[in-house]
């Protein structure tokens, strides 16, 4: 049986600044889901009947300030990289924080939300909102943005995870939950499944930078249609953005990863693009994983729907700009099933 889980809000450690973060349970009897107040962190997931939690985590919070920081944290502004660290928006020029090889800018540098502390808006047994305030300016990211993410369970087995942003002036926007799934319990997902909706991938070139060549699926290893079985390590490594579609669009079936044990998650969204990472270098802090998992390299597969990559730099991919005086509202749903 699942690991009790019940719903509420209960302390988990205090940042450097003096603030405390908070974990908020949701249930339904079928699925437990713990939510972070650092970093909007999807922490725990746990399927009734499974006797092991489904997302990587920790159950302290200093992992989370320094090497997990990514780890089942929602990221914006702009996830991904941004190439040069610069970006024409409206017509000017903007610079951001160049975070990767003094160059590039990762996962929006120091003003990612993945680093904020978030303010809880609303929640009950099986849902929160959490909200977040982005000044203009900050990490050179134009607009005052408003952010409201809404994790909820919305059927049996469901989580749901809407993202909402506002501006009031033209600004780049690109959100993604960083998830890492292990849906077997082990310290690596050798032998998982995974099968994605794409027949077209982004070029990787240095860096993990896209090149802006946009190349099909058939005939490569990135071809994961038929589904293909995993073992860390394997060359090539899996860090790309694989093409879902052309733009946004109603909430779509992505992508389907199945552990060896028949435990299964689908994934659904409204992004055109979905991050798949192997976590070749995935780096644990020094903490132990929920359930005593060694949580190293491999240990979880990254999995982030998403806009594609530096979108803001290619003017044939999907736009990511958002317009003063609009909304934007991104929703990606995991769909949980043990045989």
């Amino acid at each position: 049986m699942m690991a009790s889980m019940i719903p509420g809000l209960y302390p988990f450690g205090t940042r450097p600044d003096g603030q405390a973060v908070q974990r908020v349970v949701l249930s339904d009897g079928m699925l437990d889901v713990a939510v972070l107040t650092q970093g909007a962190i999807l922490q725990d997931v746990r399927l009734k009947g499974v006797d092991h939690g489904l997302a990587i985590g920790t159950d302290t919070l200093d992992p989370y300030l320094a090497d997990m920081r990514s780890c089942g944290s929602l990221i914006g502004p702009v996830i991904n990289r941004i190439a040069e660290g610069r970006a024409v928006i409206a017509g000017e020029t903007f610079e951001f924080e160049r975070n990767q090889d003094g160059r590039h800018t990762r996962h929006s540098g120091a003003a990612g939300t993945q680093n904020k502390l978030w303010e809880i808006s609303e929640m009950d047994d099986s849902s929160v909102t959490l909200e977040l305030g982005l000044p203009d300016g900050e990490g050179g990211f134009p607009g005052n943005r408003a952010v409201a993410a809404r994790y909820a369970l919305v059927a049996p087995g469901v989580l749901e995870m809407r993202v909402a942003v506002t501006t009031d002036r033209p600004t780049i926007v690109n959100f993604a939950n960083h998830g890492y799934w292990n849906l077997d319990g082990t310290d690596t997902y050798e032998g998982h499944r995974l099968e994605v909706a794409a027949d077209r991938r982004c070029v990787m070139g240095e860096g993990s930078l896209v090149t802006g060549e946009i190349a099909p699926v058939e005939g490569s290893f990135f071809d994961f249609r038929q589904g293909t079985i995993l073992h860390p390590g394997q060359d090539p490594q899996i860090d790309l953005n694989l093409c879902l579609a052309d733009r946004r669009r109603p909430l779509t079936e992505i992508l389907t990863l199945t552990g060896r044990s028949g435990v299964c998650m689908t994934v659904s969204s409204t992004e055109p693009g979905v991050q798949v990472y192997d976590g070749a270098n995935f780096k644990n802090g020094g903490a132990t994983g929920h359930d005593g998992r060694r949580n190293g390299p491999y240990c979880g597969l990254a999995i982030e729907p998403q806009g594609w990559p530096d979108a803001c730099n290619h003017a044939e991919f999907p736009p990511i700009l958002l317009d003063e005086g609009h909304a934007v509202e991104q929703v990606t749903t995991w769909r949980f099933s043990a045989p």
